[in-house]
């Protein structure tokens, strides 16, 4: 019998890590400087107030809009840190990157550089209208690469309405070689928000759970990497199982869950130090952390004499309290984005169930009736609906609205489950378990259920936790 992935975190209070040790930390990931905006060349002024022009509000209509993402020009082709082949490969790569974002959430059917003329450097600024309309575009992303004096490059993104002949949104960033990836995003970034109208999330980081080994001794170590599986980097060594990351909102920590001294204790971890230090001090089995939206304050479950109830304590350490007191499992709890109230799990009625408290333990309630059993509940950063693990037989993810209502399934798998949502809520990621093999991998799917795909990531996957917007 299949089991959630709440209760495997239970069943593995019994097993005992490899090498227990005081920590188990591999390399030490350096934390990313904030990206620095510039302002950049153009010809035009575009809009920053009032309705946006070219924003396209139907969905349907974005499937059917001709966008095309030629390769960025560089001034001149010079080798850099980022690409040795010269910034001309650089350009290409950057717009391959932009196409891919776009391409991959489902709401666009862009062209890249691949299939497209390559523009000169003076032409991002002064675009050939005839040549793109002839083409069919009907939107342009252009954009330049150069470097400086100094190491870093410079990287400018422009969106044009090629039947207005109009600039519609431009914008320019200064980047480290190494953070070149981060400019494409913040330019697909760029795109995505002026012609949607809604937040962006693709300059944005996932915390995961990278597995290895067989699926009856699996060796689980935190991992991190950019949204679309880039810059990829171990951070335990796996003699310790970890689960369950979450970054704090600033992305300088992360937490999770470790055995490394044979019990499960939640940890903070800090990217720009290496040090980590123990949340809770207690003798009870400690999991499932989860912080609150402006970082002050952390949820986690504590197991005492075979109760399981939700605590919360002070992101600085200190008492904890404890919010819930039913009999059973209360475990899981994520904060509304305005940090008023906490949906949970919980097996009081006698089978998982979603509930609801605000946030000080009170008015506990439960807001799942739709058949079968709901776990792993997290609330969307919009505060319009939850996602959670549905379980009518097989695992899958469903959303409903914050109260209770609206329920809709959006994968149809054998066994999906925990739900993170993208930064603007439009996407969820979640993990998939193969039926036969027990192997793990990252999925996406956005809010219609339509576009599902796989994430690329160098072993297998789970527990994935997208974290915000970087600064």
């Amino acid at each position: 019998m299949k089991t959630t992935f709440f209760a495997v975190a239970l069943a593995l209070f019994t097993i005992q890590p490899a090498s227990a040790q005081n920590q188990d930390l591999g390399e030490a990931v350096g934390q990313a400087g904030p990206v620095e905006d510039i302002p950049i060349e153009g010809s035009g002024t575009a809009e920053t107030d009032g309705p946006l022009r070219g924003t396209v509000t139907d969905e349907s209509q974005l499937d059917d809009l001709q966008l095309a993402i030629p390769a960025f020009a560089a001034e001149r082709d010079v080798a850099t840190a980022a690409n040795a082949r010269g910034t001309a490969a650089l350009g290409a790569e950057l717009a391959r990157v932009v196409t891919a974002d776009l391409q991959n959430n489902g709401l666009f059917d862009p062209t890249g550089p691949d299939a497209l003329p390559k523009p000169s450097y003076p032409q991002i600024t002064d675009p050939v209208w005839n040549m793109w309309s002839m083409r069919g575009a009907e939107m342009l992303v252009q954009g330049y690469v150069r470097p400086r004096p100094d190491g870093k490059l410079v990287v400018g993104c422009y969106l044009y309405d090629v039947a207005l002949n109009d600039e519609l949104a431009r914008s320019g960033w200064v980047v480290p070689p190494s953070d070149w990836r981060r400019a494409a995003h913040k330019c697909a970034d760029l795109v995505y928000s002026r012609l949607t109208g809604e937040s962006p999330f693709f300059d944005s980081r996932i915390a995961y759970i990278a597995e290895t080994g067989p699926k009856d001794n699996r060796t689980k170590r935190l991992a991190i990497m950019d949204s679309d599986g880039a810059n990829h980097r171990f951070i335990t060594t796996g003699r310790a199982t970890a689960l369950t990351p979450r970054y704090s909102p600033d992305y300088r920590k992360l937490m999770y869950l470790s055995y490394v001294d044979g019990n499960p204790r939640i940890y903070v971890y800090d990217i720009g130090t290496g040090q980590q230090t123990l949340v809770t001090q207690s003798s009870n089995p400690t999991f499932a952390p989860r912080r609150s939206p402006d970082g002050r304050w952390v949820l986690y479950s504590m197991a005492v004499n075979g109760n399981t109830d939700i605590y919360r304590v002070s992101a600085e350490g200190g008492q904890s309290v404890r919010l819930t007191d039913a009999p059973g499992i209360d475990i899981g709890g994520s904060y509304s984005p305005d940090g008023s109230k906490i949906v949970f799990e919980s097996d009081r009625s006698g089978e998982q169930q979603i509930y609801m408290m605000n946030a000080d333990g009170s008015n506990q309630r439960r807001i799942s009736f739709f058949g079968g059993r709901a776990a792993t509940p997290e609330w969307s950063p919009r505060g319009d609906q939850i996602a959670f693990t549905y379980i009518p037989g097989d695992f899958n993810i469903a959303v409903m609205s914050a109260n209770g209502g609206g329920f809709r399934k959006l994968t149809d798998g054998w066994q999906d489950e925990a739900p993170t949502w993208a930064p603007n809520g439009r996407v969820l990621q979640f993990f998939r378990t193969e039926r036969n093999t027990g192997r793990t991998a990252i999925y996406q799917v956005d809010l219609t259920g339509d576009n599902l795909r796989r994430l690329p990531t160098p072993v297998d996957a789970s527990d994935p936790a997208w974290g915000p917007i970087l600064p």
